[in-house]
């Protein structure tokens, strides 16, 4: 008689998708972008793929998704902030005071002095850290629910900040302070070339060595093949970004003033794009930064071990209440750098900056797949999350569609990204 044991166990043949080792969740989102940029594109008659709209989707976007990328832990670990757009007006309302009143009042330091941007950022980030620690502190050490208490700082720190400015709109700005705005700060043509050259490789050796260490280690790797093709499409996307943004070329009209304040006349014929907004330069080093946290320190691994089981986290030795005061200052410190480009892009704080960033930020995370159940969330998919909802709301209004219509459409499309989420990991074990 046979033994069943020693017959060979045949090999489930793979797809292609999983010889490349995709995540199916992540490749439907950017399938689901995809789809909806050449519809709005198809209604808009071409006009929501120019260069033009594409640089401002991407500026309209930053704010959010850095506010995102803190949004991520904060879920993982079961948590919420319904704070974010308002901490984010208390710190706009603190930094935009430190350069029109504090600083040229007290110091004697007037706009255009180039120590005022630094500081006002400064202060505004150690401001936004603090009170950011504050909740962690009453949600970690209070026991208070999180809800509860960043539902009570939407409604103190909006207030703060109207009370700082006397509900005035404060501006313009420094100079300096703008240049994270988008249209007043970006590298130009040569400089986004060279950093997406540098990206481009960098992305390349990053998929090569991931290959080489899991050879090393005895892990299973993908065809060559396989790695070429990632490696193409990376460079390509990356360049293509690029190559999209040196496009968007400067109006005649303000370079012709740019010559004239340098002292010079502007050449006949002459043109330039914009290239990379500064803003989206820190995004991408915030979102790396994020990302490298999240899988390689120890403080990523206490923070999605503890949203994985906090019981099991604090036996095993995690500080969790000093872990969520942890967390919730990072978010404070991201409220305010989103504060920073919010306002420069704006070139002014005003009254109601931030208002309802809190959903935004919230609904950005969840539908680039972070569980609100807690223990999973990749910085790389809110931030394709936040693009999807700007995306969103951009095209419909260039379509022509109301306010009112465009907050129905993104509630709903929140609601069924949610439920999407729910269905896949059933699906896939991970529920």
């Amino acid at each position: 008689m046979t033994d069943a044991t020693s017959q060979p166990i045949p090999q489930q043949r793979k797809n292609i998708f999983q010889l490349l080792e995709l995540d199916t969740r992540l490749l439907g989102m950017v399938g689901a972008f995809i789809i909806l940029c050449i519809g709005f594109n198809l209604f808009t008659d071409g006009r929501f793929l120019t260069p033009r709209n594409v640089f401002n989707l991407t500026i309209q976007t930053v704010s959010v998704a850095i506010m995102a990328c803190g949004m991520v832990f904060v879920i993982v670990t079961r948590h919420i902030d319904l704070s974010v757009g308002a901490l984010l007006a208390t710190c706009s309302a603190i930094m935009a005071m430190t350069q029109t009143a504090f600083l040229p009042d007290v110091l004697g330091m007037e706009l255009g002095n180039p120590m005022i941007a630094p500081i006002a950022i400064v202060v505004g980030i150690v401001a936004g850290t603090a009170i950011g620690a504050f909740h962690g502190w009453m949600i970690g050490y209070l026991t208070i629910p999180a809800f509860i208490v960043t539902l009570g700082g939407l409604l103190v720190w909006r207030n703060v900040g109207w009370f700082l400015t006397r509900g005035q709109t404060i501006g313009p700005l420094d100079t300096n302070f703008q240049i994270f705005g988008g249209t007043n700060g970006t590298l130009g043509p040569t400089m986004s070339w060279i950093l997406g050259v540098i990206a481009a490789l960098a992305a390349i050796a990053g998929i090569w060595n991931a290959r080489r260490a899991k050879s090393a280690h005895g892990f299973p790797v993908k065809p060559v093949w396989a790695e070429l093709t990632l490696s193409g499409i990376s460079a390509a996307v990356i360049l293509g970004f690029i190559a999209t943004l040196n496009a968007y070329q400067i109006p005649q009209g303000r370079l012709r003033r740019m010559f004239e304040a340098s002292g010079e006349t502007m050449p006949e014929g002459y043109s330039i794009g914009y290239g990379l907004p500064v803003s989206v330069l820190l995004l991408i080093v915030i979102a790396v930064s994020m990302t490298i946290v999240a899988r390689r320190t120890r403080f990523g691994r206490y923070i999605f071990a503890t949203g994985g089981n906090p019981d099991a986290a604090e036996l095993s030795g995690v500080n969790t209440r000093m872990l969520t005061v942890k967390i919730f200052a990072l978010m404070g410190a991201l409220c305010a750098i989103s504060a920073v480009v919010a306002s420069a892009r704006l070139t002014n704080h005003t009254n109601d900056i931030g208002t309802l960033d809190e959903l935004r930020v919230i609904a950005a995370a969840v539908i680039g797949g972070t569980a609100l159940a807690g223990g999973m969330g990749t910085i790389h998919g809110a931030i394709l999350g936040a693009l999807i909802m700007q995306s969103l709301q951009s095209g419909m209004a260039m379509v022509g569609v109301d306010a009112p219509y465009q907050n129905i459409v993104v509630g709903i499309v929140l609601v069924l990204a949610v439920f999407i989420d729910i269905v896949y990991r059933k699906r896939t074990g991970d529920a």
